[in-house]
């Protein structure tokens, strides 16, 4: 299957980068290099471009549709959360611009043997780096109702957690929940006939809370932000594109804490944490996908993009 996925808000990324063309820039989730292949030929040859994914198969991807430029792209197989030691290891100090893409891309949710869609029958498996160990498979039917539970909760907001938990150890007690089919049948009966399909599939949330817990895509992500964002450059920005509440909400809360000169709580008499902002909000609100991409890649429905700038010292 050809890895494709359309870059979300594509022209707003590169404006928000503003590229500089002996920059060096990082593509923290290259995918199939969507956003990477833009921001490349901006690049004179002095620029260099950093593409990094956990995923095999989208490093691949990327390196073909990026072969005209091998001389200038370095990649990475890792998760974007190790990229502060990444780029001690490869010998970079600071960069000029960082993009990441939080997103699934359709490659991974239509191909139905990744098992991350509750539409198309596979192995449970939602790994987006299929070398570790952890898998959907393992979070059904190895986790007590209570750890499912509070992922659904914490990482779907599913409302009907503990019920839907509470099946899955049911069914799984009479036989092993191996398919995504088998898994979105049970989250459906947890349902009532009357709203089941009111807000769309009853499984989207309970599948995205998993694939969040198989792929610790929340874990350290705002520590990671706040790490990435020291190595940007003087005038260097990065921008991050979320795709529910609860990464935009960690993406808003990392962004306002590096543009603080204090994050003491409100009743400290003194400060006591000596941060002092390194950033700015280059818009002050999210960016959302205009009329005509919601028409041509509905996907990107719930997109968000959020942009900083490093500020020189003189700004402080």
């Amino acid at each position: 299957m050809e890895f494709h996925h359309e870059p979300v808000m594509l022209g707003e990324c590169i404006e928000g980068l503003n590229i500089k063309p002996e920059g060096i820039y990082v593509d923290c989730t290259v995918g199939g290099a969507g956003h990477s292949s833009e921001i490349i030929k901006r690049l004179t040859d002095g620029g260099r471009l950093i593409a990094v994914d956990k995923d095999e198969d989208a490093l691949l991807a990327a390196g073909e549709r990026l072969r005209d430029y091998k001389n200038q792209v370095t990649f990475l197989h890792d998760d974007f959360k190790n990229l502060v030691s990444d780029l001690d290891v490869i010998g970079v100090k600071g960069v000029d611009g960082i993009l990441v893409d939080l997103g699934v891309s359709s490659y991974q949710l239509d191909n139905a043997e990744r098992g991350f869609s509750y539409m198309k029958d596979a192995p449970l498996d939602m790994r987006m780096d299929r070398s570790q160990y952890l898998t959907a498979f393992n979070i059904v039917n190895e986790y007590s109702a209570g750890e499912i539970a509070k992922i659904l909760f914490d990482y779907g907001e599913e409302k009907l957690s503990r019920r839907i938990a509470e099946n899955i150890v049911r069914i799984r007690q009479k036989e092993t929940i191996a398919t995504t089919l088998q898994l979105a049948k049970i989250v459906e009966d947890s349902y009532p006939t009357s709203t089941r399909f009111k807000y769309g599939h009853p499984a989207k949330r309970t599948f995205q809370a998993i694939r969040i817990a198989v792929n610790d895509e929340l874990g350290t992500l705002k520590e990671s932000i706040k790490q990435m964002a020291q190595r940007l450059n003087a005038k260097g920005r990065m921008a991050v594109i979320s795709f529910h509440s609860l990464e935009d909400r960690i993406v808003k809360t990392a962004f306002k804490e590096l543009s603080l000169n204090c994050t003491c709580p409100p009743d400290f008499p003194v400060c006591v944490c000596n941060s002092r902002r390194i950033v700015e909000a280059v818009n002050k609100k999210p960016i959302c996908p205009n009329e005509d991409e919601l028409a041509r890649n509905p996907r990107s429905q719930s997109a968000k993009l959020r942009v900083i700038e490093r500020l020189s010292d003189k700004d402080n």
